[in-house]
């Protein structure tokens, strides 16, 4: 079994104040309109945000799998909390094999009324899973665009 960790980092900007990119995570009503890949759903009755540390930050995806709907939850407590500069949330790994803790943390740069956005997410298990999440991110920041332009 490899002890190697694997870590993604993304950076992105965007076309709006970084107050209004960290409400976008921070925020059910917006949260629900971009969060999670292509063809998945964050539906807004299954999105729980407590924003304090020590509160939760809880996401249900769904997509349809056949005739199936699977749902994907996410089940994370918030650790840091500077808003709108930084959030960090903790998770337990979604990956079956794994009993890591999940970190994601999301800093927030003001560039003159844009943002840019880094966030770095792991450890992964493998080099693999940090690229499916990056591909899963990039598509759902492709929405975040569309819903802070």
């Amino acid at each position: 079994m490899s002890t190697e960790q694997h870590t993604l980092t993304m950076t992105r900007e965007f076309d709006a104040p970084r107050e209004r990119v960290f409400g976008a995570w921070m925020e059910p009503d917006q949260l629900t309109q971009w969060f999670g890949p292509a063809g998945v759903d964050s539906p807004r009755e299954k999105i729980v945000i407590d924003p304090q540390v020590g509160g939760v930050w809880q996401v249900v995806m769904t997509w349809a799998e056949g005739d199936e709907t699977k749902e994907g939850p996410i089940d994370a407590v918030i650790t840091e909390l500077n808003p709108p500069a930084l959030l960090v949330a903790s998770a337990k790994s979604g990956e079956e094999s794994s009993s890591d803790e999940l970190e994601m943390r999301l800093e927030f740069e003001d560039l003159d009324g844009r943002t840019r956005m880094v966030m770095t997410q792991g450890p992964f298990e493998s080099e693999e899973w940090v690229e499916m999440t990056r591909e899963g991110w990039g598509t759902s920041f492709d929405k975040l665009d569309g819903l802070l332009a």
